[in-house]
C-alpha cells in the first residue's frame, strides 16, 4: 500500500473567483490547452455525478478549458476505472475516485488494472455519509423499527444499492452482518435508476450516498432512518446515526481525483492547487455543505494515504459479510 497513486486534481463549483486564480492555476506549459476528459463510472444523478459536475464546473472556468463529463458506467465502476488506468498519462483524462475503488481491490479477484498502482491521487474534496433511507410505505421510522420488520419478513424486503462493490452496497452488508437481518440486494448500474426504484416502492431500503438523496428526504418523497457516520450530520441534525441503535457501526463515502500513473508532476500539482483554491472559496464550500459532506483537502500524498486506509478497511469488512462481486 506505499506506492498509492500520485496526480490529478479538480474541485469546485461556481466559476466565479475562478478567473482571478487562472493564470496562478496554469502550468508553465499552458497546461490545459485543450478540453480534458472526466471519466465517472456511474450514470447522471448519483453523488458521483453531482460531484464531478459541481468542480467540473469550477476547473472549467479557471482553466478556460472545458472539464467534460464523461459517464461510462458498469461493472461497479470497473469499467470506467480501466478505461482510465489505460489512458495516455497526459493530463487530459482524469478520473472520479469512490469508495468501490478501494472496495473492488478485493470484492474482485481477477481486475485488468491495479487501482493503487496504475493510478496517481491528485486531491480529494469531500467525504459524505451514507443514509439509511426507505421508502414511506415502509412501517419504519427508525432503526430498531426496521431491524424488526425486517425479520418479521426474511427475504422479502428489497435492499438497493447503486451497484456491487460501492459503499451503497458494503454499507448495506455491514448492517445485514451486525443486525442479522436478511435483505435481498437489488444492484443498479449507480444511484440514479436505484432512486427511480425507491421512489416508485420496488425497493424498500437503501444506504445512499447522502447529497444524490438529501433533496428527496427534505421533500417527504424518502424518510432518512439514520446516517452511517459515528457522528450526526449536520445537513440532517435530526436524523441519529446507526450506530446509536447498532454500536460500532461506521461508514462513508469520499471522492476525489485521480489521474493516470505517471502523469507529470507539474501537471498534478496545476490540478491539485486549483482544487484546494476551489475548496477554500466561500461559494464552491456553501455548495457542497448543501450535500451533507466534510472537506477534505491536502496533497496529492494526503488523498493518496485516504485511498490506501479505505482500501484496507473495506478489505476486512468484505472478508468478514462474506460479499463477492457475483
Amino acid at each position: 500500500m506505499q506506492r498509492i497513486i500520485q496526480r490529478l486534481a479538480a474541485i469546485a463549483f461556481v466559476a466565479v473567483a475562478a478567473t482571478a486564480v487562472a493564470g496562478a492555476a496554469r502550468a508553465e506549459d499552458g497546461y490545459p490547452n485543450h478540453p480534458v476528459r472526466w471519466l465517472v463510472g456511474y450514470p447522471p444523478g448519483g453523488s458521483t455525478d453531482i460531484c464531478a459536475r459541481l468542480i467540473g464546473s469550477y476547473l472549467s472556468g479557471i482553466f478556460h478549458q472545458q472539464f467534460l463529463i464523461e459517464n461510462r458506467p458498469g461493472a461497479g465502476n470497473n469499467l470506467a476505472t480501466e478505461i482510465a488506468a489505460h489512458s495516455p498519462p497526459d493530463g487530459y483524462t482524469v478520473f472520479l475516485v469512490n469508495p468501490a475503488n478501494a472496495i473492488n481491490a478485493t470484492l474482485y479477484k481477477n481486475l485488468p488494472f491495479d487501482f493503487i498502482h496504475d493510478m496517481a491521487p491528485v486531491a480529494g474534496f469531500i467525504r459524505v455519509p451514507n443514509v439509511m433511507e426507505v421508502n414511506p410505505n415502509v412501517p419504519a421510522h427508525s432503526v430498531k423499527e426496521f431491524i424488526d420488520y425486517a425479520k418479521a419478513n426474511p427475504g422479502k424486503v428489497n435492499m438497493a444499492s447503486a451497484g456491487i462493490g460501492t459503499s451503497t452496497h458494503l454499507s448495506g452488508a455491514l448492517f445485514m452482518q451486525m443486525t442479522g437481518v436478511n435483505l435481498v440486494h437489488v444492484p443498479y448500474r449507480g444511484a440514479g435508476p436505484a432512486l427511480v426504484d425507491m421512489l416508485g416502492g420496488q425497493v424498500q431500503v437503501f444506504f445512499d450516498n447522502l447529497p444524490s438523496s438529501i433533496g428527496y428526504i427534505h421533500a417527504g418523497k424518502l424518510r432518512a432512518l439514520a446516517v452511517t457516520t459515528a457522528e450526526r450530520s449536520k445537513a440532517l441534525p435530526d436524523v441519529p446515526t446507526v450506530a446509536e441503535t447498532v454500536p460500532g457501526y461506521e461508514a462513508s463515502a469520499w471522492f476525489g481525483m485521480a489521474v493516470p500513473a505517471g502523469t507529470p508532476r507539474d501537471i498534478v500539482e496545476t490540478l491539485n492547487r486549483a482544487v484546494n483554491d476551489a475548496l477554500a472559496d466561500p461559494g464552491v464550500q456553501a455548495k457542497l455543505a448543501e450535500l451533507g459532506g466534510t472537506l477534505i483537502p491536502g496533497t496529492p500524498e494526503d488523498f493518496g494515504k485516504l485511498v490506501a486506509d479505505e482500501t484496507d478497511k473495506w478489505a476486512k469488512v468484505v472478508k468478514a459479510t462474506g460479499a463477492t462481486a457475483e
